[in-house]
């Protein structure tokens, strides 16, 4: 199930060839969605050399599969970030995001990207009584911050609230268009090369003795090691993977989770409506409406969950169904999609330095659902590091900050490691066993004292496979809406045949086929 907004572009989007020989760059990035575009693009604008890589094609990973509001409204977000980060902090968050806005605007316009860009509302509304007062007094906090947010009975949904928030004057895009359009404009430049189906498995110091020495404050150069056996030599790597690829250092598997949640786009001859949408409680729903190539969808999302959770997520896209069934029974259900979101810890993303032993090496991660405008944000933040300026946001999101660890209630269960040195293809599986899962189905079935995943496809044939996610050995889970095997430690995610889908993880699973 492939996302409207990746449909929309397929038959017109440009093909790169994968990395086939070793290059030398000044900047390498890792990760081909909006944050890794986007700094290329202001990188382009530069005498840098840079090489940018993805492990699919452009944009077709998490920025591919979003809701794609451009906006600074992060639920209701603020309140508590005065709480938590005091208000100079929580004014910066804001400011930033809205700028970012503003950036893309700049972009659209002057690249002339035809990727559906409009100004709108975004809102974010209550049905319970309980969450009346924290909209209420969020308006007051937002407010305080020089914003102009507004308190709202009546908005444009088909159901009454009890009331919303209003940010005026934010936005709305088709964001595969945009990377389009951002491609076109980094290609004109001779000082850019993009990679595609480039998987990048290691991150290593270029000079051995200079890593024995210590590594000096200037930083060095850094071997990118590829999946096939290439390498790219850079002085700057920006990780711009969803996840980081490395673990140590960064530590960032101890300071964030991610969390799955699911979208439909539904056609109607109903009257759409015409702003942007959330609710302030749980379950969440979203609603915004997309510009089609010949009616327009609503899409409507939410639903979510943390990935790996162990929980029938089955019913999710028949929950979102309902919902549009409700409010528009003669509807047409187009599109099903879904994506994954890393979220910190303390809920602010990480976006700097990956580390202080790595010097040159940055990321952006951890957008907690909210990447178009926060990949703007990374992205100015990066290109200013790189270029040695100073940018007026960057403390907010400081990505060395250890506070995140602190949080002890959430951190939880994310580091549970179990026993790996056992060998699948050893293990005799008898047949009567693998007749518990059924054609189009799996699961966890027990032989010998170890669990093993298997999935049946329809034709009868099974996919066994080691249930150990390759990144730090937590156990996976069934995933039986998107027949996949998925991490609740840190959110890898792999398909039922054991390919890695979903970051952190690199490896693929250890797996072994019978025909049956």
């Amino acid at each position: 199930m492939k996302s409207y907004w990746i449909e929309s572009v397929k038959s017109e989007r440009k093909q790169f060839s994968s990395l086939e020989e070793d290059t030398e760059v000044d900047v390498c990035i890792i990760g081909g969605g909006l944050t890794g575009l986007t700094t290329a693009y202001y990188l382009s604008k530069t005498n840098l050399s840079v090489a940018l890589v993805e492990k699919f094609k452009i944009c077709e990973h998490v920025s591919g599969n979003t809701t794609a509001k451009i906006t600074s409204q992060h639920g209701l977000f603020y309140d508590y970030l005065i709480q938590s980060q005091g208000k100079e902090k929580a004014k910066q968050y804001l400011e930033a995001n809205e700028q970012a806005i503003k950036n893309i605007e700049k972009i659209v316009t002057q690249e002339a990207i035809n990727c559906d860009f409009e100004r709108k509302s975004n809102y974010v509304y209550t049905l319970k009584l309980e969450e009346l007062e924290k909209i209420k007094k969020e308006v007051e906090v937002v407010n305080s911050l020089g914003f102009p947010a507004k308190f709202v009975q009546e908005i444009d949904l088909p159901f009454r609230t009890l009331g919303a928030i209003e940010f005026p004057n934010q936005a709305q895009f088709n964001p595969c268009k945009y990377a389009d359009g951002l491609v076109k404009a980094i290609m004109k430049k001779k000082n850019i090369s993009i990679y595609e189906n480039t998987k990048i498995v290691d991150v290593k110091k270029a000079n051995l003795a200079e890593k024995l020495q210590g590594i000096s404050k200037e930083g060095g150069q850094y071997n990118v090691l590829t999946e096939n056996g290439k390498t790219i030599t850079a002085k700057y790597v920006v990780l711009a993977t969803h996840y980081p690829i490395i673990n140590i250092p960064g530590y960032y598997f101890l300071k964030m989770y991610q969390e799955m949640s699911y979208l439909i786009g539904i056609e109607t001859e109903e009257i759409l409506p015409n702003g942007m949408y959330i609710n302030s409680e749980k379950p969440t729903i979203s609603f915004r409406v997309a510009k089609g190539n010949e009616k327009n969808l609503l899409l409507i999302g939410g639903m979510g969950h943390k990935t790996g959770e162990r929980k029938d997520i089955s019913e999710s896209y028949k929950k979102l169904e309902a919902v549009a069934k409700q409010y528009y029974p003669n509807c047409n259900i187009k599109y099903h999609w879904c994506t994954e979101d890393c979220i910190s810890l303390d809920k602010i993303p990480y976006i700097g330095e990956f580390s202080n032993l790595m010097p040159n090496v940055y990321l952006g991660t951890g957008y907690k659902k909210w990447g178009m405008t926060t990949s703007n944000v990374a992205a100015n933040i990066i290109v200013d590091k790189i270029l040695g300026e100073k940018n007026p946001y960057e403390e907010v999101f400081t990505s060395t900050r250890l506070e995140p660890i602190k949080n002890h209630k959430e951190l939880g269960n994310m580091v549970k490691e179990v026993a790996t040195s056992w060998t699948i293809e050893k293990l005799k599986i008898p047949e009567e066993k693998l007749q518990d899962i059924k054609q189009g189905e799996g699961g966890l079935i027990e032989w010998e004292n170890k669990k093993v995943g298997v999935y049946r496809e329809e034709s009868g044939k099974v996919y066994i496979v080691k249930p150990i996610c390759s990144h730090l050995g937590c156990e996976l889970t069934w995933n039986n809406l998107e027949k996949t095997w998925d991490c609740p430690c840190h959110g890898s995610r792999f398909t039922y045949k054991g390919k890695s889908i979903y970051d952190p993880s690199i490896k693929d699973l250890e797996v072994m086929e019978k025909k049956v």
